[in-house]
């Protein structure tokens, strides 16, 4: 049976692509609906749309052509996946805020599937505060950005807002199908496979709906305790900050981290209800409110102080830029310039990510992090693989806005099979939070297999790793 998928089309000169999108699609064998505003119609007349699907196209929603239906919420069960392209500033802001005051807005809000998103915009609209917060809060919602090209505007600026090109989407769409990509739907419902049987005509003996019951003795959780506390209960170990590595009584080597992104988790991981140790490096920065602070200066010391927390947390975020070299001999005097060349012996530091990840507890959630210069995502996923973290955050610290000593950052997500969650450049405190949320939400879904065939720790349930065990820990570098 093929797949559907609902295509969301807003008013851009980007309209024209996915026209070729529809095409594309078509030919991969997939059913395409299309939903249009009123302002994608100023481009593209729906005529066009309904001769390349082969489908109705939708606009008004109150246009009822089945009296045995409401329009909007039957295209809506019809998604196996919703994919919005192009997507206005508009469109993002409508859904990020709940609005539905015309079709696209009303099916996307009913829909229960993924939903990957296109923006396509000015490059100082995308820029824009307002417009990076709703990309912020979507991404926290489990909606997924297909990231705009950088590229000459159709308003002649050059800059990013370029909406991907059609065959980057379909083969991101491929990737969701066919597993490598995992996407959770933002709003999901449990009964409608059900529905669409019933729908079929055909008639659902009980036995086949699966309803999840809560667990014996528990209580209906407050709108507080899901939404604003997901951590509560747990322990967070955060590492943030550089580590210095002594040469002789007044020189050291470092790095550039200004410790801004760790401190940001470990204040995003409190105010979400954690207990949260944070383990810092040498920064400038002042302490979160409710957060133990722990402070070193070298990387054995760091190492030395997570190792004193492993058996007590939840969750290792590992953030701290650690020194991978440290001199063989530190000098007990100033070393004097004598004209000459100076050699120093490096020796390695202690692994900490290594070290917790290798050993971790099935209940305990390693992330680490990748600041890379080329190739990310490869060097991300071997890390998470050869280090053993359920987790790797991976960043190229030479773009603009997304590396060292800046207030904004852009990563990658390299989760359990190697899934990859691209977030948006944002804030460093809106990113802590997304990260986090990121994760819990992919906790939250079923178990799934990761590379060695086995569950990965992340999603295992806490209650029943800790029966009759006690605490454990974790860490990630």
């Amino acid at each position: 049976m093929a797949r559907t998928i609902l295509l969301g089309v807003t008013g851009g000169i980007a309209v024209y692509k996915s026209v070729s999108l529809v095409s594309l699609l078509k030919k991969r064998g997939y059913d395409v609906v299309v939903v249009m505003t009123r302002g994608a119609e100023r481009f593209v007349t729906p005529l066009l749309f309904q001769t390349m699907s082969r489908e109705r196209v939708y606009s008004d929603p109150f246009e009822e052509a089945d009296p045995s239906g409401i329009a909007h919420i039957d295209v809506a069960d019809r998604a196996d996946l919703v994919v919005v392209a192009p997507a206005t500033a508009n469109v993002i802001a409508k859904l990020a805020h709940g609005i539905a005051d015309d079709m696209l807005s009303t099916v996307l809000l009913a829909a229960t599937a993924p939903v990957m998103i296109a923006p396509a915009m000015n490059v100082h609209m995308y820029r824009h505060p307002a417009v990076q917060a709703n990309l912020a809060l979507l991404t926290a919602r489990g909606y997924h950005f297909l990231e705009p090209d950088e590229g000459p505007l159709a308003c002649g600026y050059t800059g990013k807002g370029r909406m991907m090109e059609p065959e980057a989407i379909v083969e991101a769409i491929e990737d969701y199908f066919s597993g490598r990509l995992v996407l959770a739907s933002p709003n999901p419902d449990p009964l409608l496979a059900v529905r669409r049987r019933e729908k079929a005509g055909e008639r659902v003996p009980m036995a086949d709906v699966d309803v999840p019951s809560p667990a014996p003795g528990a209580g209906v959780p407050s709108l507080q305790a899901v939404h604003d506390a997901p951590l509560s209960g747990r322990r967070v170990v955060v590492t943030a900050g550089p580590t210095r590595e002594a040469i002789d009584p007044v020189r050291f080597l470092s790095n550039r981290s200004s410790g801004k992104m760790g401190y940001a988790l470990a204040a995003a991981a409190r105010r979400l209800g954690a207990e949260v140790v944070l383990i810092t490096g040498p920064t400038n920065l002042p302490p979160p409110e409710g957060v133990k602070v722990v402070r070193v200066e070298r990387a054995r010391e760091m190492h030395a102080a997570v190792m004193r927390e492993r058996e007590t947390f939840d969750w290792f975020i590992a953030a701290a830029a650690v020194s991978d070299y440290e001199p063989a001999v530190v000098e007990a005097q100033k070393i004097k310039k004598s004209g000459e060349a100076l050699t120093l012996m490096l020796v390695p530091t202690p692994d900490i990510l290594r070290d917790v990840g290798q050993r971790k507890k099935p209940h305990q959630t390693v992330v680490g992090f990748a600041a890379e210069t080329n190739d990310v995502v490869e060097h991300a996923r071997n890390k998470r693989r050869r280090k053993g973290a359920d987790w790797i955050v991976a960043n190229d610290v030479t773009e603009p806005g997304a590396g060292f000593e800046v207030e904004t950052n852009r990563v990658v997500l390299v989760g359990p099979n190697d899934a990859l969650y691209p977030l948006p450049l944002m804030s460093k405190e809106d990113l802590a939070e997304t990260i986090i949320r990121t994760i819990l939400a992919f906790q939250s879904m079923p178990p799934a297999e990761d590379a060695g065939g086995e569950k990965t720790s992340g999603e295992r349930s806490i209650d029943e790793e800790r029966a009759g065990k006690g605490r454990t820990g974790g860490d990630a570098r």
